[in-house]
């Protein structure tokens, strides 16, 4: 039985935090408000953006799921920036198995359709993409092995951005840009894979295995609800691709671990939804 923290339970973490339990592990939270945690969390009340928060002795494994409260610059520094800086002086002289960061496949710059692995460069285009860089840093030069899993957008229960827009006649895309996804239970099948995986590097792209067109997403999503499908196109300009993401993820790295996919495609986790829309 491994001693797990997670800095963070939100959607994910609390997650994250039944399907370890389940396996027997034993789980401590962070979360200001500690109230509505699941019975498979010891609660821990702390504000990670204010100081070190107190830490059970012990721990083996860490994982940091926290986001940013706001579109805000400083919101990222304290989400991706700060908090991790508390969290690992908190953590000072454990003997950490692996620390694991939850990053975002934002911070690769391509856009003109490229494949897009690991490998690939990173490119701090925005405040936002710069904290998440210096977050990944941070978690890479702390006193114990780190690694960062970077996530396409995560869908799921809760996360029905999309099929709300279709359904309003609010869905729009740009011809030719490809978009990038997972399943927020892919999410945390992957983190709970990784955790007990041997061989485990110091980076993962965590997206499903079909790179879509945005417009092919919203036009299924219009068949399978039924509703007119009157997406508006966009012609991109020169511009508009510029600041577009528009890149393939490819999950070869987290499939040549052993790792099978609850859901493959936008289908097969979107069709779930629709049953329980």
């Amino acid at each position: 039985m491994a001693r797990v923290l997670i800095a963070g339970c939100g959607d994910l973490g609390c997650r994250l935090a039944d399907i370890l339990t389940a396996d027997g592990h034993k789980i401590f939270g962070i979360r200001r408000n500690v109230e509505t945690l699941p019975d498979s969390i010891s609660p821990i009340a702390a504000d990670l953006f204010s100081q070190p928060p107190e830490i059970p002795e012990n721990i083996d494994y860490v994982f940091y799921i926290v986001s940013a409260s706001s579109h805000k610059d400083i919101a990222y520094y304290q989400a991706y920036v700060l908090g991790l800086k508390n969290v690992i002086q908190s953590l000072n002289g454990q003997n950490i198995k692996r620390l694991f960061f939850v990053s975002s496949t934002s911070v690769f710059g391509q856009n003109d359709g490229e494949v897009v692995t690991e490998q690939s460069a990173t490119e701090a285009k925005h405040f936002t993409s710069q904290r998440l860089l210096e977050g990944e840093e941070l978690a890479f030069n702390a006193p114990f092995p780190a690694t960062i899993i970077r996530f396409g957008g995560i869908y799921g229960p809760g996360r029905t951005h999309l099929i709300d827009l279709v359904l309003k006649g609010k869905a729009h895309c740009m011809e030719g840009v490809y978009s990038n996804r997972i399943h927020s239970e892919d999410c945390v099948g992957m983190m709970s894979h990784l955790m007990n995986y041997d061989k485990v590097e110091d980076l993962y792209i965590g997206v499903d295995d079909e790179p879509t067109l945005t417009c092919d997403v919203y036009e299924w999503l219009a068949d399978q609800l039924s509703v007119p499908q009157d997406i508006e196109h966009l012609e991109p300009t020169e511009n508009s691709r510029a600041q577009r993401s528009n890149k393939r993820l490819s999950n070869a790295k987290i499939r040549a671990t052993g790792y099978d996919f609850k859901y493959p495609s936008y289908r097969e986790g979107y069709g779930e939804m629709l049953e329980n829309y």
